[in-house]
């Protein structure tokens, strides 16, 4: 590992990341990839929700090597790949309408005035309405969606004094769902276009201020059932809302990123 990594800071919606450029592959992404844990700790080090390194691509303007807080690689994530666009933007590394790779395909996004990013996301897949699921000391009704992602939507009444950490990590470990796990969301309809939001979010293993990926799913699980009509709006744990669309069957994300700072890692940040 060298000594010092230079990286950009962004945050969507209440989703903060470490953007590293190795487009010129000049870093071991696997040696990186170890150190996710320590430099995503808050307070310790730089802290955020994930770490995202971008990588060249034959077929796409870059693909992304994309890591949760704990290390582990995850498919996709809606407003990573939001700050993942501006950040390849911003240091030329593609156009202001760009397409990127992941895990859970190839990706098209748009960068906007003012840091909004539009991205679309790969078709929702594994839909499953109205099921009924057992826990420990109650039965929830739940729907499912994959929009790159797994995840699981509950809808509430009370949404500010629902335990999301605990029914979120009792949900997200489920046998349901194994061996992969799920991200656990919890909403309510605020009106016919508009939603509200907490996320329990796998790889972070805690209520996160936002979820893109969580968010659409919600959306389009509340268009499915007739709760709600696109375009939604999706208010966030950070009070920052989200645009969700639905356009011939495929899923847009669109929301505001900024730009915190740029810096340089020193091995201090992960050798402790």
């Amino acid at each position: 590992m060298v000594k010092a990594i230079p990286f950009a800071k962004l945050t969507g919606s209440g989703n903060d990341f470490i953007l590293i450029d190795n487009m010129t592959e000049s870093l071991s992404v696997d040696e990186i990839q170890k150190i996710v844990p320590k430099v995503c700790s808050r307070a310790l080090s730089v802290g955020a929700d994930g770490l995202i390194v971008l990588v060249p691509s034959k077929d796409a303007h870059f693909r992304w090597r994309f890591f949760n807080s704990d290390g582990s690689e995850a498919e996709m994530c809606g407003n990573g790949g939001r700050c993942a666009a501006r950040f390849a933007v911003e240091r030329g590394i593609a156009p202001e309408r760009l397409t990127f790779a992941t895990l859970a395909g190839e990706l098209e996004a748009e960068v906007k005035e003012g840091g909004v990013v539009r991205l679309q996301l790969t078709p929702p897949k594994g839909l499953k309405l109205n099921q009924r699921l057992k826990l420990k000391s109650e039965e929830l009704d739940y729907s499912f969606v994959d929009t790159g992602v797994p995840h699981v939507v509950i809808w509430v009444d009370d949404l500010e004094n629902t335990d999301v950490e605990e029914l979120g990590r009792e949900i997200r470990l489920h046998q349901q769902f194994s061996p992969a796990g799920t991200n656990v969301n919890f909403a309510t309809v605020l009106d016919r276009g508009s939603i509200a939001i907490r996320t329990y979010e796998r790889g972070v293993e805690a209520e996160t201020l936002a979820c893109g990926t969580g968010s659409t799913a919600a959306a389009y699980i509340g268009i499915k059932l007739g709760m709600v009509e696109p375009p939604v709006r999706v208010t966030t744990r950070s009070g920052e809302v989200l645009l969700i669309s639905l356009e011939d069957e495929k899923l847009f994300l669109e929301g505001g990123t900024r730009w915190v700072y740029d810096g340089v890692m020193h091995t201090e940040a992960w050798e402790w």
